[in-house]
């Protein structure tokens, strides 16, 4: 491998790598701010949400990889086009294959890198992420249930809690049972908590009352309780099995999909299909990257930036795949749209850079120029 090469490769790694990290610590964050009311529990339900939010990483690295990897191919091109480097390094002969090979080698690395991801760790994480809603049900009703909001247990059962402690008791509930027909059930307490006997789950409520409202008559009689059991296990599925969505599953058992899973064969295999072309973009999204930041350009000729029109291109050919999962999920004829796609935008980029042409807004600024200069100041 050239010097050069060697120093394009770095820059482009360096670049890709700090803005990977910026946008999954953002992801990561997002995650968990969203459960910023949970973390005034206790420790271990604490170390729980941070395992739970966790496993959301995967999932936003696939989608964040290829458009982390444009900006960096465009900011590194645009910054060595700004300093003359690639007017410099196209003035020595060299190749335009000696500048782009280092790019479409960590375009391809990435490919592959999410090809493992989206086959491997996205299916491992979210079936854990299952696990943990199913097997934890005592935690995750803690860890979902925020502070003034009314959250809905079951059919016409609605819970609203107004505080959280840090020993895991709860402060101020209020529980709505509409179930019955004839009569309304409400249910106030100072205090609760959620306990685990016999593979039950019940709420305690401690130091409140009952208010039963009958619908026909609205007649309202109250009962007060130093404690009340409610029982949380109705709300459950009494099989607590983990459920399973196409998502969820290794690419082995897409190719080999059980009996059980065979009620919905077209969803499953337009995943199988979509994890067989999704990886790639990485590589497309480089191509687009070098055909719009990697021509050599004076200082007079460089129009609109570069990472503006990458991100353009990226942002369209992303929802034109998005589109062919849709129409793939719904109708098995629009499957080899999936691979059609990619393909194709990949075959015609790479003859435009082969024959020397680049993705260009050629004097755009100059025709606005030129249509405020008609439009406006003539009339001054």
């Amino acid at each position: 491998m050239h010097l050069i090469e060697i120093y394009i490769l770095r820059r482009t790694s360096i670049f890709f790598v700090s803005i990977l990290s910026t946008a999954i610590i953002l992801t990561w964050t997002v995650q968990l701010l969203e459960k910023i009311d949970f973390l005034t529990t206790s420790g271990q339900n604490f170390l729980k949400i941070i395992q739970f939010s966790s496993l959301f990483i995967p999932s936003a690295m696939q989608i964040v990889i290829p458009f982390s990897l444009v900006i960096a191919v465009t900011q590194v091109l645009t910054k060595m086009n700004n300093d003359s480097e690639l007017i410099i390094i196209n003035s020595t002969g060299t190749p335009p294959l000696i500048i782009w090979r280092p790019i479409l080698a960590l375009g391809l690395i990435l490919s592959i890198l999410s090809f493992i991801i989206a086959n491997f760790i996205v299916p491992y994480a979210r079936t854990n992420m299952r696990k943990m809603m199913t097997t934890s049900q005592n935690n995750i009703i803690n860890l979902f249930l925020q502070v003034g909001h009314f959250h809905e247990l079951g059919k016409k059962v609605y819970l609203e809690i107004g505080e959280k402690h840090h020993d895991g008791s709860i402060g101020r509930l209020f529980i709505v049972d509409q179930r019955n027909p004839k009569l309304d059930l409400f249910y106030y307490a100072v205090q609760g908590m959620i306990k685990s006997e016999l593979n039950k789950n019940f709420l305690i409520l401690q130091n409140g009352e009952v208010q039963r409202r009958e619908k026909k008559t609205g007649n309202v009689s109250i009962i007060q309780f130093e404690a009340y059991s409610f029982d949380l296990s109705q709300f459950i599925p009494k099989k607590k099995s983990v459920i399973i969505y196409p998502k969820d599953l290794f690419l082995k058992d897409l190719y080999h999909l059980p009996k059980n899973y065979k009620q919905h064969p077209i969803e499953y295999n337009s995943e199988l299909h979509k994890r067989l072309t999704e990886w790639v973009y990485p590589f497309v999204f480089t191509l687009i990257g070098i055909a719009t930041a990697g021509e050599a350009k004076s200082y007079r000729n460089r129009d609109l930036s570069a990472s503006l029109l990458a991100i353009i291109f990226t942002v369209f050919i992303y929802w034109l795949s998005y589109i062919c999962t849709y129409l793939a999920d719904k109708k098995p004829m629009y499957i080899p749209l999936l691979y059609i796609t990619p393909v194709s935008i990949s075959t015609l980029l790479i003859l435009m850079l082969y024959t020397n042409r680049y993705i260009r807004l050629i004097a755009l600024n100059q025709i606005i120029l030129y249509f405020f200069n008609n439009k406006y100041l003539s009339k001054g």
